[in-house]
């Protein structure tokens, strides 16, 4: 896991200290371990925890802009956990409806001693933020438009929404709901992942204001 983690963060370009890689390979143990009770995630392999859930989740690290960023439908922490601790100069807020899944969360947070972080046990829909964000992101939380219906009202007006895809979102970015534009759809090469990943930025259109 050490070298797969050290070799996928050095072809992302990404700068990480040993501490900060030790604390990685950390949450992918306590992932692994509440995983056989609480049902995370469906990859049960720690090697593949590292390549599907960390390098997955910190390729968007170089497209989040701002210093407060909100992480919709966070399930496991991810991409909110492995981006809160290569990003200590930010403040991020995760947010799950789903209460067995946000205490693993409030535990990893105890564990790691993750200073830069807070959870929400709540549907988004719901959450009454005293503040907007500068980045709003998912990873597979729903179509772009029912993210950007759900969470949009968060972001700043100077703010990004990102969604975490898979395959080229064509059909979805037909659909994206008045009030938002879509400024760049980005493929992105996760290391030792053989499948399709792209980033899709939208911002407030700033005519709605």
């Amino acid at each position: 896991m050490e070298k797969t983690l050290a070799q996928g963060l050095e072809a992302l370009a990404l700068p990480c200290s040993d501490e900060i890689k030790h604390q990685l390979l950390a949450f992918i143990e306590l992932l692994h371990k509440w995983n056989r009770v609480y049902n995370l995630t469906a990859i049960r392999d720690k090697e593949k925890m590292v390549t599907h859930h960390i390098l997955d989740s910190v390729a968007v690290l170089p497209y989040i802009n701002g210093v407060d960023i909100l992480d919709v439908g966070s399930g496991a922490g991810l991409p909110g956990i492995p981006l809160a601790l290569m990003s200590t100069e930010r403040q991020f807020v995760l947010i799950d409806s789903n209460a067995k899944k946000t205490r693993f969360l409030q535990q990893v947070k105890a564990e790691l001693g993750i200073t830069n972080l807070s959870i929400e046990t709540a549907r988004v829909e719901d959450f009454h933020s005293p503040k907007t964000f500068d980045t709003v992101l998912s990873r597979a939380f729903s179509s772009i438009s029912q993210f950007l219906r759900a969470a949009g009202a968060l972001c700043k007006p100077t703010g990004a929404i990102i969604a975490m895809k898979g395959e080229y979102p064509e059909a979805e970015l037909q659909d994206i709901p008045p009030g938002y534009m879509v400024k760049a759809v980005l493929a992105i090469d996760v290391p030792f992942l053989d499948a399709q990943r792209h980033i899709v930025t939208i911002v407030p259109d700033s005519s709605r204001f």
